[in-house]
């Protein structure tokens, strides 16, 4: 895998609403984003964050690594593409909680619609070997679980989880 394309990220679900104190004070950034293609191979995502937008293709995950390509589009080729998406679009809040002065960050994401209840954290590495920082809040890592990818979510939402899914 090229390195200029290789994301590297474990994701974990969030033990309990301390993360809340955390990110008390920070700016969040809305997105919303929908998927062209679900493909396990890869996915096609379109992103559209207030009048920002990007085109973003990712390969298939090996362990905590995946191609990403992601590129500019204007906004409103964004709106145009989210109408062409398949299922509903996720719809979430992004907190950027910076860690080791400010060279990496939390990103931990509150979805809305029907992800509502589900609250994440991503931490994007230099190697899958990097040392992970463990805050209090931070809980159960699904890095790998195609359940957490935002592809499936916008195919089987949250709310359509069982309650045993859900722990």
């Amino acid at each position: 895998m090229s390195e200029q394309y290789l994301e590297i990220e474990r994701k974990f679900r969030l033990r309990d609403e301390r993360w809340r104190h955390a990110v008390d004070g920070l700016e969040a950034q809305r997105l919303v984003q929908g998927y062209l293609s679900r493909d396990p191979q890869r996915s096609v995502r379109v992103r559209l964050a207030g009048d920002t937008a990007w085109l973003t293709v990712k390969g298939m995950s090996e362990r905590a690594s995946r191609l990403e390509f992601e590129y500019p589009i204007p906004a409103a080729d964004a709106e145009a593409m989210l109408a062409l998406c398949e299922g509903p679009l996720i719809d979430k809040q992004r907190y950027r909680l910076p860690i080791d002065n400010d060279t990496r960050y939390w990103e931990i994401d509150e979805f809305f619609g029907d992800n509502a209840g589900l609250v994440v954290a991503e931490l994007e590495l230099r190697s899958e070997n990097e040392t992970v920082p463990q805050p209090s809040w931070l809980g159960e890592e699904v890095t790998g679980d195609p359940n957490y990818y935002n592809s499936s979510l916008s195919q089987r939402p949250f709310a359509h989880w069982t309650e045993e899914e859900r722990r």
